[in-house]
Protein backbone atom coordinates (compact mmCIF):
# COMPACT_ATOMS: atom_id res chain seq x y z
CA UNK A 1 0.00 0.00 0.00
CA UNK A 2 2.73 2.29 0.82
CA UNK A 3 4.36 2.09 -2.79
CA UNK A 4 1.33 2.37 -4.46
CA UNK A 5 0.63 5.74 -2.81
CA UNK A 6 4.51 6.84 -3.08
CA UNK A 7 4.59 5.99 -6.70
CA UNK A 8 0.97 7.98 -7.24
CA UNK A 9 2.07 10.55 -5.54
CA UNK A 10 5.36 10.65 -7.64
CA UNK A 11 3.41 10.14 -11.19
CA UNK A 12 1.45 13.25 -9.93
CA UNK A 13 4.32 15.54 -9.01
CA UNK A 14 5.44 14.61 -12.42
CA UNK A 15 2.43 15.14 -13.98
CA UNK A 16 2.13 18.94 -12.22
CA UNK A 17 5.98 19.61 -12.80
CA UNK A 18 6.48 18.51 -16.27
CA UNK A 19 3.13 19.27 -18.10
CA UNK A 20 1.76 22.38 -16.20
CA UNK A 21 2.71 25.90 -17.30
CA UNK A 22 6.25 27.55 -16.91
CA UNK A 23 6.70 30.87 -16.47
CA UNK A 24 9.35 33.30 -16.03
CA UNK A 25 9.75 36.94 -14.17
CA UNK A 26 11.19 39.62 -12.68
CA UNK A 27 10.59 40.81 -8.88
CA UNK A 28 11.76 44.31 -6.83
CA UNK A 29 10.89 44.46 -3.65
CA UNK A 30 11.66 46.32 0.55
CA UNK A 31 12.77 43.88 3.05
CA UNK A 32 13.13 45.06 6.45
CA UNK A 33 15.39 42.83 8.82
CA UNK A 34 16.11 41.91 12.80
CA UNK A 35 19.15 40.64 13.55
CA UNK A 36 19.16 39.36 17.17
CA UNK A 37 22.30 39.86 19.14
CA UNK A 38 21.84 37.36 21.88
CA UNK A 39 23.71 39.63 24.35
CA UNK A 40 21.72 41.65 26.86
CA UNK A 41 24.27 44.80 26.71
CA UNK A 42 24.50 45.01 23.09
CA UNK A 43 20.85 46.15 21.39
CA UNK A 44 20.05 45.78 17.64
CA UNK A 45 18.01 48.06 15.77
CA UNK A 46 15.27 46.75 12.54
CA UNK A 47 16.55 48.03 9.29
CA UNK A 48 15.30 48.06 5.37
CA UNK A 49 16.54 47.51 2.71
CA UNK A 50 15.68 46.30 -1.00
CA UNK A 51 15.82 42.85 -3.36
CA UNK A 52 15.82 42.44 -7.30
CA UNK A 53 15.79 39.70 -9.07
CA UNK A 54 13.81 37.15 -11.18
CA UNK A 55 11.72 34.09 -10.55
CA UNK A 56 10.07 31.04 -12.29
CA UNK A 57 7.78 28.67 -11.93
CA UNK A 58 6.79 25.17 -13.18
CA UNK A 59 3.68 23.32 -12.75
CA UNK A 60 0.10 24.05 -12.74
CA UNK A 61 -1.82 23.98 -9.12
CA UNK A 62 1.59 22.73 -7.16
CA UNK A 63 4.89 23.88 -8.75
CA UNK A 64 8.06 24.27 -8.00
CA UNK A 65 9.74 27.92 -7.97
CA UNK A 66 13.61 28.97 -8.02
CA UNK A 67 14.87 32.11 -7.82
CA UNK A 68 17.73 34.54 -7.94
CA UNK A 69 17.78 37.71 -6.03
CA UNK A 70 20.43 40.51 -4.96
CA UNK A 71 19.39 41.82 -1.53
CA UNK A 72 20.44 44.57 0.58
CA UNK A 73 20.22 44.19 4.25
CA UNK A 74 22.16 44.95 7.51
CA UNK A 75 22.14 45.79 10.96
CA UNK A 76 22.56 48.51 13.31
CA UNK A 77 24.05 47.20 16.18
CA UNK A 78 25.22 48.73 19.90
CA UNK A 79 27.04 48.83 23.35
CA UNK A 80 26.47 51.61 25.22
CA UNK A 81 28.97 50.21 27.71
CA UNK A 82 30.16 51.25 31.09
CA UNK A 83 32.18 54.11 30.23
CA UNK A 84 31.73 56.19 26.66
CA UNK A 85 35.61 54.98 26.05
CA UNK A 86 33.56 51.42 25.89
CA UNK A 87 30.49 52.25 24.17
CA UNK A 88 30.17 51.50 20.45
CA UNK A 89 27.74 51.61 17.59
CA UNK A 90 28.05 49.99 14.29
CA UNK A 91 26.13 49.53 10.89
CA UNK A 92 26.68 46.36 9.15
CA UNK A 93 25.92 46.83 5.30
CA UNK A 94 25.64 43.47 3.85
CA UNK A 95 24.93 43.00 -0.68
CA UNK A 96 24.11 38.90 -0.66
CA UNK A 97 23.11 36.63 -3.69
CA UNK A 98 19.76 34.84 -2.73
CA UNK A 99 18.61 31.32 -3.98
CA UNK A 100 14.87 30.31 -2.51
CA UNK A 101 13.95 26.94 -3.73
CA UNK A 102 10.59 26.97 -3.03
CA UNK A 103 7.10 25.30 -3.44
CA UNK A 104 3.97 26.14 -4.08
CA UNK A 105 0.19 26.05 -4.14
CA UNK A 106 -2.36 27.91 -6.10
CA UNK A 107 -5.67 27.95 -3.37
CA UNK A 108 -7.31 29.75 -5.98
CA UNK A 109 -6.43 29.52 -9.90
CA UNK A 110 -8.25 31.25 -12.77
CA UNK A 111 -7.33 32.69 -16.22
CA UNK A 112 -6.61 36.31 -14.79
CA UNK A 113 -6.41 35.80 -10.78
CA UNK A 114 -4.37 33.62 -8.86
CA UNK A 115 -3.78 33.20 -4.97
CA UNK A 116 -0.91 30.86 -3.73
CA UNK A 117 1.23 30.21 -0.88
CA UNK A 118 5.22 29.07 -0.77
CA UNK A 119 7.32 27.42 1.05
CA UNK A 120 11.02 26.41 0.94
CA UNK A 121 14.39 26.80 1.98
CA UNK A 122 17.04 29.78 0.95
CA UNK A 123 20.44 29.92 0.84
CA UNK A 124 22.52 33.30 0.58
CA UNK A 125 26.03 33.68 -0.71
CA UNK A 126 27.28 37.17 1.15
CA UNK A 127 28.85 39.20 -2.08
CA UNK A 128 30.05 42.22 -0.06
CA UNK A 129 30.03 43.75 3.88
CA UNK A 130 30.33 47.23 4.52
CA UNK A 131 30.83 47.79 8.73
CA UNK A 132 30.94 51.13 9.38
CA UNK A 133 31.59 52.65 12.90
CA UNK A 134 28.77 55.40 14.09
CA UNK A 135 31.26 56.92 17.16
CA UNK A 136 34.90 57.70 17.73
CA UNK A 137 34.85 54.20 19.31
CA UNK A 138 35.88 51.26 16.69
CA UNK A 139 33.40 48.42 17.49
CA UNK A 140 34.27 44.54 17.78
CA UNK A 141 33.32 43.51 14.75
CA UNK A 142 34.73 43.53 10.79
CA UNK A 143 33.61 42.54 7.58
CA UNK A 144 35.97 39.18 7.90
CA UNK A 145 33.48 38.16 10.91
CA UNK A 146 30.41 38.01 8.46
CA UNK A 147 29.69 34.47 7.64
CA UNK A 148 29.85 33.86 4.09
CA UNK A 149 26.58 31.87 3.77
CA UNK A 150 23.01 31.64 5.55
CA UNK A 151 20.99 28.96 5.44
CA UNK A 152 17.27 30.31 5.88
CA UNK A 153 13.54 29.19 5.66
CA UNK A 154 10.88 31.24 4.02
CA UNK A 155 7.27 31.00 4.21
CA UNK A 156 5.28 33.80 2.09
CA UNK A 157 1.87 34.16 0.13
CA UNK A 158 1.21 36.30 -3.25
CA UNK A 159 -1.62 36.76 -5.73
CA UNK A 160 -1.12 37.27 -9.55
CA UNK A 161 -3.31 39.75 -11.21
CA UNK A 162 -3.24 38.75 -15.13
CA UNK A 163 0.81 39.76 -15.30
CA UNK A 164 1.55 41.74 -12.19
CA UNK A 165 2.37 39.57 -9.11
CA UNK A 166 2.51 41.04 -5.30
CA UNK A 167 4.36 38.72 -2.49
CA UNK A 168 4.39 39.11 1.08
CA UNK A 169 7.07 37.05 2.71
CA UNK A 170 8.80 35.95 6.06
CA UNK A 171 12.39 34.33 6.24
CA UNK A 172 14.23 32.96 9.67
CA UNK A 173 18.15 32.28 9.44
CA UNK A 174 19.15 29.18 10.43
CA UNK A 175 22.96 29.81 11.13
CA UNK A 176 24.49 32.61 12.58
CA UNK A 177 25.25 35.57 10.83
CA UNK A 178 27.98 37.13 12.66
CA UNK A 179 30.66 34.67 14.17
CA UNK A 180 32.08 35.27 17.57
CA UNK A 181 34.28 37.92 17.99
CA UNK A 182 36.86 39.05 20.73
CA UNK A 183 34.83 38.77 24.09
CA UNK A 184 31.18 38.19 22.60
CA UNK A 185 29.79 35.16 21.91
CA UNK A 186 27.01 36.36 19.21
CA UNK A 187 23.56 34.21 18.57
CA UNK A 188 22.73 36.37 15.62
CA UNK A 189 19.44 34.77 13.57
CA UNK A 190 18.73 37.02 11.20
CA UNK A 191 14.53 37.36 10.38
CA UNK A 192 13.11 39.07 7.59
CA UNK A 193 10.10 40.24 6.07
CA UNK A 194 9.48 41.40 2.53
CA UNK A 195 6.71 42.94 -0.19
CA UNK A 196 7.78 42.52 -3.54
CA UNK A 197 5.78 43.40 -6.75
CA UNK A 198 6.74 41.60 -9.76
CA UNK A 199 5.65 40.65 -13.79
CA UNK A 200 5.96 38.06 -15.79
CA UNK A 201 7.50 38.96 -18.68
CA UNK A 202 7.49 35.28 -20.36
CA UNK A 203 5.07 32.31 -20.17
CA UNK A 204 1.66 30.29 -20.48
CA UNK A 205 -0.83 32.05 -18.59
CA UNK A 206 -3.54 29.82 -19.79
CA UNK A 207 -5.20 26.68 -17.19
CA UNK A 208 -4.96 23.84 -18.14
Amino acid sequence: MKKILIVFIFVFLYAEFSMGQTVLGFRLGYNGNNLTSGIDSIQSKFTSGFHAGVFMRIGKRIYFAPEVLYTFSGANLSNEGSTSDSAWKEKIAIGSLDIPLLFGLNIIRSQMFKWRFELGPVVSFNTNTKITNINSTEGPITSGDINSTQWRMLAGTGIDLWFLTLDVRYQYAFNNLIKDVQNYSFDTKNSMISVSLGFKFLGNQKNK
